[in-house]
């Protein structure tokens, strides 16, 4: 019965290894206290090119804090925040996250529309409204949405919050 327990406890102390990074730098041959450079998971994750049209500019690969994520400019944010000529017409409500902030600009991904357009979302609460660019997401109209951190910190709002918004197309 011992030698099985033995072998349970190995089996463990691997699988802890390997998820923690150090069993990948003995298989590579690591072993011994020679260091393995590991690249900053920030630096390797692809991001998505800013839309054409969409005004962004992807953020610099050292941002760590809201302002550096946030690329918009002055006239960018004046322009989202200016009401619009229209009321434009509702197309639902949604609860957004945090969409990634690596995509510039100010955009809303919903299940409430199948192809991108121009829009508007409202923070009811607050009275406060942003202008959008919709982008579809595939999933079911009620599955929730992303909101970009620009339109985010236009509507300042936490960037935790889970806000439930009312949004409109042009």
């Amino acid at each position: 019965m011992a030698p099985i327990l033995k072998y349970m406890a190995l089996a463990g102390g691997l699988v802890l290894l390997s998820g923690c990074g150090a069993f990948d730098r003995f298989q590579r041959g690591g072993a011994g206290g020679a260091e393995v450079a590991l690249a900053s998971p920030v630096a390797d994750t692809p991001r998505p090119a800013a839309r054409p049209g969409s005004g962004g500019v992807r953020p610099p690969s050292g941002a760590r804090t809201a302002e550096a994520f946030d690329t918009t400019t002055q006239a960018e944010r004046v322009a989202a925040l200016a009401a619009p000529a229209a009321q434009g017409r509702e197309l639902g409500r949604t609860t957004a996250s945090l969409g990634p902030p690596g995509e510039p600009g100010f955009w809303l991904r919903t299940g409430l529309v199948t192809q991108a357009a121009e829009g508007r979302v409202l923070h009811a609460p607050s009275g406060a409204s942003v202008q959008v660019e919709l982008r579809p997401s595939g999933a079911a109209p009620g599955s929730g949405s992303q909101l970009s951190l620009a339109a985010f910190r236009a509507l300042e709002l936490p960037l935790t919050a889970l806000p439930d918004l009312i949004v409109f197309a042009q």
